[in-house]
C-alpha cells in the first residue's frame, strides 16, 4: 500500500489497514529505534513546520523524528513571515504552498484556540495548504483533529493491554474495551482536537466509547455522527452521559482532559478568560482515585499537557496505570513511521 505524498489532518480520512500500516511500522521503529535501515530514509530532505501556537512534545518529537530517519525539520513561526492574513496584506496560502513545495518533503501545521477566531478556521487553513501543496501536509495539532496524537493513543492503549511497551503492537486487544472520554475542569481553555480524535480513532478499532461531560460542552456534532457510525460498523456501542459515576462503571481506559464550549468563540474572538471562568465552577469533575475504583482496572491516558489538580489528581495521574508518558513517546515514534511513509516512500 503505497501512502507517498498522502496529507493526514484527521485518523478518519485514511483507511483502518493505512493506519495499521502506520502503527505496525511505528511498532519497528520502537522496538529497532537507532537501526541503520531507519537512519536513511528522509537523508537530505527537509520538514517545515508552522507553529501557530507553542508545543512541548510537538516540535520536540518531530524534531527527533526527521533527525532519526536523516533528514531535518525546520522550525517556522508563520508570525515572523510575510504571510497574508485577513487584516494584513502579504504573501496568500496558493503562493506559499507552492514554493514550499519546492524546497521541502512535507510540512506540519500546529494552529489552535487563540490563533483562530471562529472553530474549523485551522482546519480550513490546513485544507488549503493541502490543496495546493505538492508535498503531504500533516496535522500537528490543529482546532478539530489532532491525528498523530490519534495514533500515539492507540498504539500506547494496545500496549499495555497487549504484551506490553516496546514489544509490538496488536489493536485488536482493544476491541470490545471501554473507552470513556471525560471532560475534566480546569484552568486552560482547551481545543476539540486531541479529544474528537480519540473518539474517532478509538471506534474505528473497535472499542466501546462513552463521552462523559457537564451539560454545555458538547463537541462537534459531525464528529459525534462520524465516531457513533464508526461504532455501528463495529458492532460496538457509543453513549453520551452526564453523569459521572455513569460514565467510570467498566471503563478500561479512561481519558479524563478539558476542552472548551462551544460558545468559546464569539463575534471572531476566543473568550479564554470567560471559558476558564465557567469551567472552574465544576470541581466535582477531576478524575481521581475514588472514581477509578469504579472502572475495570482501568489506564488512565491523556494527550499532555496535563492540568495536575483540575483534570486529574497527581495520584492517578503518576499511579502504576498511568500510561501518559509511553503515550508521550509513541508521538516519536508514531510521526516517525508517519514520515518515513509519506516523505520518504518507504
Amino acid at each position: 500500500m503505497d501512502l507517498y505524498g498522502k496529507d493526514l489532518l484527521t485518523t478518519q480520512e485514511w483507511s483502518k489497514a493505512e493506519l495499521e500500516i502506520v502503527l505496525d511500522l511505528a511498532a519497528k521503529m520502537k522496538r529497532d529505534r537507532f537501526s541503520e535501515k531507519y537512519a536513511n530514509i528522509l537523508k537530505n530532505k527537509t520538514f517545515l513546520m508552522f507553529f501557530y501556537n507553542p508545543s512541548v512534545r510537538t516540535r520536540q518529537s518531530f524534531e527527533c523524528a526527521a533527525t532519526e530517519l536523516g533528514g531535518h525539520a525546520q522550525f517556522l513561526e508563520p508570525k515572523a513571515m510575510r504571510l497574508k492574513t485577513a487584516t494584513t496584506a502579504g504573501e496568500t496560502v496558493e503562493d506559499a504552498a507552492k514554493v514550499m513545495s519546492r524546497y521541502a518533503a512535507g510540512l506540519g501545521i500546529r494552529i489552535l484556540e487563540d490563533q483562530i477566531g471562529a472553530y474549523g478556521e485551522g482546519d480550513n487553513l490546513l485544507r488549503e495548504y493541502a490543496y495546493w501543496c505538492d508535498i503531504p501536509v500533516i496535522s500537528m495539532a490543529h482546532d478539530k483533529y489532532h491525528p498523530c496524537q490519534g495514533l500515539a493513543d492507540i498504539m500506547g492503549w494496545s500496549e499495555w493491554f497487549g504484551k506490553g511497551p516496546g514489544k509490538g503492537v496488536d489493536p485488536e486487544v482493544l476491541r470490545g474495551k471501554k473507552l470513556l472520554v471525560i471532560w475534566g475542569h480546569g484552568a486552560l481553555a482547551r481545543s476539540w482536537s486531541s479529544v474528537q480524535e480519540a473518539l474517532l480513532i478509538g471506534s474505528r478499532f473497535g472499542m466501546d466509547v462513552t463521552l462523559a461531560y457537564p451539560e454545555g460542552y458538547d463537541l462537534d456534532p459531525m464528529v459525534i455522527s462520524q465516531a457513533k457510525q464508526n461504532c455501528v460498523e463495529n458492532g460496538r456501542t457509543f453513549v453520551i452521559t452526564h453523569d459521572m459515576q455513569e460514565g467510570y462503571q467498566g471503563a478500561h481506559v479512561v481519558y479524563s482532559r478539558h476542552w472548551m464550549s462551544p460558545q468559546a468563540y464569539q463575534n471572531g474572538e476566543f473568550l479564554k478568560k470567560q471559558e476558564i471562568e465557567k469551567a472552574l465552577q465544576y470541581p466535582q469533575w477531576i478524575c481521581d482515585a475514588e472514581k477509578m475504583k469504579l472502572t475495570d482496572n482501568a489506564i488512565f491516558t491523556h494527550p499532555m499537557p496535563i492540568d495536575r489538580g483540575h483534570e486529574v489528581t497527581d495520584e492517578v495521574a503518576s499511579g502504576p496505570r498511568s500510561c501518559i508518558y509511553d503515550v508521550a513517546e509513541n508521538r516519536l515514534h508514531v510521526q516517525k513511521a508517519i514520515m518515513a511513509l509519506t516523505m520518504g516512500g518507504l
